[in-house]
């Protein structure tokens, strides 16, 4: 397992996707709506990871919940998995609450997440490794 990346919501993608530009001098990313989660995501790639920055495209994305509750900030940290269903099972059996089972998130990776109340707090994503010949989230 690895980081894979780190999540932030945004108000404001196109202004985030700037200010990010100009502090870490990104010139790869990769933009996409996943329709499925009710978000725009712009994928910024740095040398070991990636940072994800999230802006809801509905009124009733958890984004959108999730700016109304908290503001900008970090969302979620993911981690890849070579094998997410023995993940999740293990994570299931060492009594992590996982919240909405195994879904499609961007790039059509297998996605699902862990209840923040069960790592102290953090909200982290489980997403399965990129497909050998397929694009990477």
């Amino acid at each position: 397992m690895r980081v894979d990346h780190i999540a932030i919501a945004v108000k404001n993608l196109e202004e985030a996707l700037k200010n990010y530009q100009k502090i870490l001098n990104v010139d790869h990313l990769e933009i996409e709506d996943v329709p499925n989660e009710k978000v725009k995501v712009a994928m910024l790639m740095l040398q070991d990871t990636r940072i994800e920055l999230m802006e809801p495209t509905s009124p009733d994305s958890p984004i959108s919940k999730f700016l109304q509750e908290r503001g900008e900030g970090i969302h979620h940290i993911a981690i890849t998995t070579d094998d997410i269903e023995k993940d999740v099972a293990r994570a299931s059996a060492n009594g992590m609450k996982m919240l909405g089972g195994l879904r499609t998130g961007s790039y059509g990776r297998r996605i699902t997440f862990i209840h923040p109340k069960s790592l102290h707090g953090v909200l982290t994503e489980f997403c399965e490794a990129p497909q050998e010949n397929g694009k990477e989230e």
